[in-house]
């Protein structure tokens, strides 16, 4: 499975902070957002991925990620000249996912608890997966609507009455049947090529899984001043609290294995004395203690 990671966007909401850097670069606590659902990725299993942002801010993430090899993924870029709707990263970046499955991520959600995706990853057998995420303010996001059994019936964009509390996070799962449906889409009311119509269509075919996030997991919608302060506070105060940080790509990839023990303390070697780099240190000490090795 490949992996969009869409970062582009005119970041309206976060004026004037996105006068001098793209939203998915803004910080959130101590790490650049891309870094949260970039983790996330890592985390799951995923080895290739593609960052779609606009042509002004590509070259700022290719110099913050590179080509992805330093964690052991590949990282490729596409430009997005203009904005038009989540669905249109199908569009874009088709050639990038060629004959394979996709999960779309979008660059201002960040996630945090659980291993929710990583199974819905290694589970996925076709079709659609997206994920539902009880709020109290469910008329701004995509809203399912369930039956009697659980069972998903039907999906709204921003409802002005909603019909359940369940909003849809920015993370889906798709087979390769996602760019077909990409390609069929008609632009919405407000000129846009809406993610919700490619779930809709999914439903329609009786081919759309929808995934209850865990108690205790949790989700932030970075795109605004308020939602990005909240969620650098948030953020803070699990990793003072834990002593365990949320979004690090280094210690996912060891995690999962893309890195050597070797690798990972090399690729700390080449940072700068800090916080970040402090407790990198710290994770590979442990990892020697819980492996048995000498340093």
């Amino acid at each position: 499975m490949k992996a969009i990671l869409l970062a582009g966007g005119s970041g309206s909401r976060l004026y004037p902070l996105t006068q001098v850097s793209s939203k998915q670069l803004q910080a959130v606590y101590d790490k650049p957002m891309v870094y949260y659902p970039l983790t996330v990725l890592i985390a799951s299993g995923i080895r290739e991925i593609c960052l779609i942002s606009t042509p002004q801010d590509l070259p700022r993430y290719q110099s913050l990620l590179r080509d992805g090899s330093q964690w052991g993924v590949s990282v490729v870029y596409r430009e997005q000249a203009k904005p038009e709707g989540i669905a249109q990263a199908f569009l874009i970046a088709a050639d990038f996912v060629g004959s394979d499955d996709v999960i779309l991520m979008l660059g201002d959600n960040i996630f945090s608890g659980g291993d929710d995706f990583r199974r819905a990853v290694t589970g996925f057998m076709g079709g659609a997966t997206v994920f539902a995420y009880h709020v109290k303010d469910p008329e701004r996001y995509g809203v399912v609507e369930f039956d009697r059994t659980g069972k998903a019936i039907s999906i709204e964009e921003k409802p002005l009455v909603p019909k359940s509390n369940y909003a849809v996070p920015g993370v889906y799962v798709y087979d390769n049947g996602v760019l077909e449906i990409a390609r069929d889409l008609k632009p919405s009311a407000r000129g846009e090529l809406e993610i919700t119509d490619v779930n809709r269509e999914y439903l329609k075919r009786d081919k759309l899984q929808v995934w209850r996030l865990s108690r205790g997991f949790a989700w932030l919608d970075a795109g605004t001043s308020s939602a990005l302060h909240e969620a650098s506070s948030y953020i803070g105060t699990i990793e003072r609290r834990q002593g365990v940080k949320i979004g690090c790509p280094e210690e996912a990839a060891l995690v999962r294995g893309f890195l050597s023990i070797d690798e990972f303390e090399a690729l700390i070697g080449h940072m700068p004395r800090c916080e970040y780099s402090e407790y990198l240190r710290g994770v590979a000490s442990e990892w020697h203690r819980l492996h048995g090795e000498q340093r």
